[in-house]
């Protein structure tokens, strides 16, 4: 039997010095974090997921160890759909669905998968039915932010260069200067590269009402997260204004009961969900496949380490609405490239997925003393 006896989450940080930050919506930041859950079996096979810190890392490593790990220590580790079902009977129905939980989930559920790979010897995507493939890769991550517009065009050139075919601009700031920024963008790449939008929830209406004809005009392929995640009343004012410029959202909404209420509320027309948010790599297929029913593309965002990089290249591989990988190209993230190469953009602006067992990540654990636990938020606004 191949159970569960030990679930470990392992939280990581570094700071960025001066002039390495990136603005946007949700602030400046200052330091980067992320969680490793490490799953350990009775058939000594070991799994990683990542968890997101949700801006409180040591939060979710506490709810992780003293409330998680007792109720799943000692089942399969490989039913992911037991361990779900417990989590949310135990967790979820009975506590709220809660930001806190479904992070701390979604690296364990990770993890069991990464397990189940390496038990199959079978690459992830494999293992969830999906094949190799060449995937479009947009350039994302903590880049891309307020500056001037001739730097932010040299730097949107740069990933071209790479290979991208696409980038996201991070709006936010006021809405002249996004303008601005977008409309000279845009001049300088042309019109073969797409160019994708994140407001990281700074937006009012009144902004989006400014933007988004602009945003048109350019042929943006989206406007992400323009508002809170809950203010599905100015999300359906700005689906109104233009059919031309889809709406996005998705990062911030966790499990599939609240993409199910996107779906009832039909206003954001490409889902975003992140494997270490949402609930982790099952509630992600199902997910997947409610937007699958409504013909709703995915573009599954992806942030911090490798791991969460991989395994959602591996998603991406396995559901049929695939359409972008978020691609981080943060100038300095220690974190994402830690464990070595987790992807490769070509020169066709694509990724695909690793072909080593289970997630496909190697996993040196002497590595994490060089980014201990800064707690906090990484992000800081001026108000």
């Amino acid at each position: 039997m191949l159970n569960i006896t030990a679930i470990t989450a392992i939280p990581l940080s570094f700071r960025l010095d001066q002039g390495k930050t990136v603005t946007m919506g949700i602030g400046s930041t200052t330091k980067r974090d992320a969680i490793i859950v490490r799953v350990e079996t009775s058939e000594g096979i070991t799994g990683y997921g990542e968890a997101h810190p949700g801006r409180s890392p040591g939060a979710v490593v506490s709810l992780i160890h003293n409330t998680l790990a007792p109720m799943l220590i000692g089942m399969k580790a490989t039913d992911c759909v037991g361990v779900w079902k417990r989590v949310h009977r135990m967790q979820l129905s009975s506590h709220g669905v809660g930001s806190g939980a479904s992070l701390a989930l979604a690296g364990i559920d990770m993890a069991m998968w990464d397990i189940r790979g390496k038990a199959a010897n079978m690459p992830l995507y494999e293992l969830l039915g999906g094949s190799k493939r060449r995937l479009p890769a947009y350039a994302g991550g903590i880049s891309l932010g307020y500056q001037p517009k001739e730097s932010l065009a040299e730097e949107a050139q740069e990933y071209v260069a790479r290979g991208y075919k696409a980038i996201k601009l991070r709006l936010g700031d006021t809405a002249a200067k996004d303008i601005e920024r977008v409309l000279h963008v845009r001049k300088v790449l042309g019109d073969d590269i797409d160019i994708l939008t994140d407001a990281n929830t700074a937006y009012t209406i009144a902004d989006v009402r400014r933007v988004l004809p602009v945003l048109a005009e350019i042929k943006a392929g989206w406007l992400e997260e323009p508002f809170a995640c809950s203010d599905f009343a100015s999300y359906r004012e700005a689906a109104k204004i233009t059919s031309l410029v889809p709406i996005a959202a998705g990062e911030n909404h966790y499990t599939r009961f609240e993409f199910a209420q996107l779906l009832e509320a039909g206003d954001i027309r490409i889902w975003q969900p992140d494997l270490s948010k949402c609930g982790g790599i099952t509630e992600g297929l199902a997910i997947a496949a409610l937007a699958s029913s409504h013909r709703i593309p995915m573009n599954t965002h992806s942030s911090a380490t490798g791991l969460n990089h991989a395994a959602t290249i591996h998603f991406a591989s396995a559901i049929e609405n695939t359409q972008y990988f978020e691609a981080c190209v943060s100038h300095y993230n220690p974190l994402r490239d830690m464990f070595g190469v987790s992807f490769e953009i070509g020169q066709d602006g694509c990724v695909e997925p690793l072909d080593k067992p289970g997630i496909g990540i190697e996993v040196d654990e002497s590595i994490f003393k060089k980014y201990p636990l800064i707690d906090g938020p990484g992000y800081v606004v001026k108000f």
